[in-house]
């Protein structure tokens, strides 16, 4: 037992951890190294945001607030005119880990896209558009990945390789080993208080692959780097803690809200007529015409990249599908989903076409919520989705949105438009769950802890108490105190708050420009994340 609190926390993220599974696996010895930290520390599951998607909860972890607070709802902002725009780390708007410990070493977390400048190192994560300025800060850090660690990648496109798994979980274990040369390269180099590095690998895998033997294989891999996370700690004399954002599972079945919403009255799609009947009755659709350009080599990412974003979105509008936003009439809409499930009552004061009056908004979200809840599946019965009330979730937004709307089971609620509010999944074979993993290593860390209905927001209190920090008074987690070993300078110890002032939530990075961002959201929808 220590006589002082520990200085410095390691903070080794994993998307996507099933926590059954993992479980499992340690226990039966196949994981060692999580084994160790099972019998030494703490481990449970992690509760999730809601939805349990990648950008709610990493800045939730990063922060200790949910997103109403933190400022960051999905990878895109849905605007006044029912367009939208990429998050980034300038929409972070309370102050992360890395905002308060320093030096700090942050790579690869979700959502950091342009580096910020912080006192240590950053390398972005998903949303990067590419490795060139604001992949890094300091910016020359970028030169030295370059040259050390060439085969470096941002992410990769699991729909890209629903032929060939083979090539995929090659190309997976590759970008794995350039991602752990990275973080070795940081460790190693630099001075630390707090370390925070994420792996994305095992989202990307799952997605594609809900294959146990595959599964396992991976993580075995995973197991060496926590191995490698645990010499960094206990050579730094720092707790250790693994995070997942949300857990995973298998799905078969998507439910399209907004076919729905449409087929109970709430939403109208737009007429075909003009253009649009005119290629409706040719044929023309969205998927048409980019399943004709996808057969001669032209891709979404190639028409994205090289013709204006304006372009773009004004052939979508023209152009008959099933888009959730393109296809959509607005003035003659009551109630829509957009983005990993959120749902919006169509008010006049939040959008230009809105047709809802105030007075009308509660009642309607009430009708709606019952609908969504009452939805079932017509083979089964069973019924399909769980509905949360935004107001409950995200109390201090006022323009958050008005339902969050998640799958049960093998069911994945999707925003599109189609035909049918029942549809194959197809060749994606997981998805989100909302509990992720939890774990605790340390000198000062209770062996065999098991903290009950632990949050992804209690983790910054947390690590800010374990390393003698006040937590921010707006956290709306808590400290996990029985995650402390008895009479543990942590266990004594009271929490102690403290306002951080405007200086650790200034923006050192502007809003984001669109266009840059192209080539980033052609990803996301590649994975499944966007329409």
């Amino acid at each position: 037992m220590t006589d002082t609190t520990t200085e410095k926390a390691f903070i080794l993220g994993i998307d996507g951890v099933p926590w059954k599974l993992l479980k499992r696996w340690t226990e039966s010895g196949k994981l060692p190294n999580f084994g160790q930290i099972f019998e030494e520390g703490v481990a449970a599951p992690l509760r999730s945001t809601a939805p349990p998607t990648t950008p709610l909860a990493w800045p939730s972890i990063a922060t200790g607030t949910n997103p109403d607070k933190h400022g960051i709802y999905a990878f895109h902002a849905l605007e006044s005119q029912y367009s939208r725009r990429m998050y980034t780390s300038a929409d972070l708007s309370r102050p992360a880990l890395w905002d308060i410990l320093s030096p700090a070493i942050v790579g690869n977390v979700p959502m950091t896209y342009p580096a910020k400048k912080i006192d240590g190192a950053m390398v972005s994560g998903m949303i990067t558009p590419e490795i060139k300025d604001g992949f890094t800060h300091p910016p020359d850090l970028r030169k030295e990945i370059e040259q050390e660690i060439p085969e470096y990648r941002i992410g990769l496109d699991w729909n890209s390789y629903t032929d060939d798994q083979e090539e995929f979980i090659d190309d997976i274990d590759d970008l794995v080993a350039a991602r752990r040369q990275l973080m070795d390269k940081l460790v190693k180099d630099r001075d630390w208080r707090l370390c925070f590095f994420v792996y994305t690998a095992p989202d990307r895998l799952q997605h594609l692959v809900w294959d146990e033997d595959v599964i396992l294989d991976h993580y075995q891999t995973l197991d060496k780097i926590v191995g490698d996370a645990m010499q960094y700690a206990s050579e730094n004399d720092a707790s250790l803690y693994i995070v997942s954002d949300h857990g995973f599972g298998p799905i078969s079945t998507f439910v399209n809200l907004n076919t729905l919403l449409a087929d109970h009255g709430y939403l109208s799609r737009k007429d075909d007529d003009g253009t649009r009947g005119s290629l409706a009755k040719l044929g023309v659709t969205k998927s048409a015409v980019m399943n004709s350009l996808n057969r001669i080599g032209i891709s979404d990412d190639r028409l994205v990249r090289h013709l204006p974003k304006s372009l773009v979105n004004g052939v979508a509008e023209r152009i008959p599908g099933d888009h959730g936003l393109y296809d959509v009439d607005f003035k003659e809409t009551v109630a829509f989903a957009y983005g990993p499930g959120h749902v919006y009552v169509n008010d006049v004061d939040r959008f230009d076409n809105g047709i809802v009056e105030p007075s009308e908004i509660d009642s309607i979200k009430r009708d709606v919520e019952a609908t969504l809840m009452e939805a079932s599946d017509p083979e089964t019965g069973e019924q399909v989705l769980n509905v949360y009330d935004g107001d409950d979730l995200f109390p201090t937004d006022p323009d958050a949105p008005d339902l969050v709307v998640v799958g049960r089971g093998e069911y994945e609620q999707k925003a599109k438009l189609p035909d049918n509010v029942f549809e194959s999944a197809g060749d994606k074979a997981a998805g989100h769950r909302s509990q992720g993993v939890f774990l605790g290593w340390g000198p000062d860390i209770a062996p065999g802890g098991a903290p009950d209905d632990a949050s992804v927001v209690d983790i910054a209190p947390t690590v800010l108490h374990d390393v003698g920090e006040p937590i921010p008074e707006h956290a709306d987690g808590h400290v996990l105190q029985s995650v402390f070993a008895s009479n543990s300078p942590q266990e004594t110890q009271s929490v102690t708050t403290q306002l951080y002032g405007d200086e650790a939530t200034e923006k050192s990075v502007e809003k984001n420009s669109n266009e840059r961002f192209d080539g980033v959201e052609d990803r996301l929808r590649g994975l499944g994340y966007i329409e």
